[in-house]
């Protein structure tokens, strides 16, 4: 798969990354190492993950991937939590998430941007992945007025040189992302943001003079508009769209990933 570097940093990642926030429902820990596996062995370097996905289990999935491949690069995510503690076992996880469906309580996210909170869930990730630096820290669809002064790119930039972090930055909807655009935040180091062909989201950061850095939702959301193009030309599209940064993809399905490793050669 074809390499590129993030826009605005030395990160060199893989074309596509492997998107893991439905890797919970591809069935058992075998069929997800064997997923995961097979996205390594097509070219895929990169994985985006967050203590949320899998109520903390995609995080733990990784890990062995992570250690048998250790120039492979992960993102995870600070600022939404799974309900319980994340290291719960799959079968209380399957077990809450079905009875979310009755009583949504017992499987609704927890969001917090309190910096102590954070810090636990840093240590926690850090556990999970089995790695001690992770090379992108993401703030989890924060709002402005949460993580407004200081403090949270103070530390930030402390865990950088620590050495435990590489680059940060939020991981959030164009709505979301445009009030720390039209502030300057510093936070902003990296905004990975949703998009779509038709919807064109993510030019609120060609508007505030910004490349598209990490892109994702294309297929979905073309799918919620009645857009039944195959899913290969909709990534064709969407690497036509964002030429110089990273599209985050998933699947639950085998066959898929050779797919999209055969999309990566686009004409730029």
């Amino acid at each position: 798969m074809r390499k590129l570097v993030i826009p605005g940093t030395t990160l060199e990642t893989s074309r596509f990354i492997f998107g893991t926030s439905s890797l919970f429902q591809t069935g058992t820990s075998r069929a997800r190492r064997r997923l995961l596996d097979a996205a390594v062995d097509h070219g895929f370097e990169h994985f985006d993950t967050a203590p949320y996905y899998g109520f903390g289990i995609a995080e733990r999935e990784l890990a062995p991937v992570l250690k048998a491949n250790p120039t492979v690069k992960v993102t995870t995510k600070v600022g939404i939590y799974p309900p319980g503690d994340g290291d719960a076992a799959p079968v209380s996880v399957w077990l809450r998430k079905a009875g979310g469906k009755l009583l949504p309580s017992l499987a609704r996210p927890h969001m917090s941007f309190d910096l102590n909170r954070a810090k636990l869930s840093l240590e926690q990730s850090l556990r999970r992945l089995g790695r001690e630096h992770i090379d992108l820290y993401m703030l989890h669809e924060p709002q402005v007025d949460r993580v407004y002064g200081p403090e949270w790119l103070e530390w930030l930039e402390s865990l950088r040189a620590r050495g435990q972090i590489g680059y940060f930055g939020l991981a959030t909807t164009c709505e979301r992302l445009r009030p720390f655009l039209e502030a300057g935040s510093a936070l902003v180091q990296v905004a990975q943001v949703a998009d779509s062909i038709e919807g064109r989201e993510a030019d609120v950061l060609t508007a505030c003079r910004r490349p598209l850095q990490i892109t994702y939702g294309y297929v979905s959301r073309g799918r919620a508009a009645g857009d039944k193009t195959e899913v290969s030309e909709l990534l064709r599209r969407a690497a036509a769209r964002n030429v110089y940064g990273p599209i985050i993809v998933s699947t639950r399905r085998l066959e898929r990933i050779g797919q999209y490793a055969r999309v990566t050669e686009i004409p730029g």
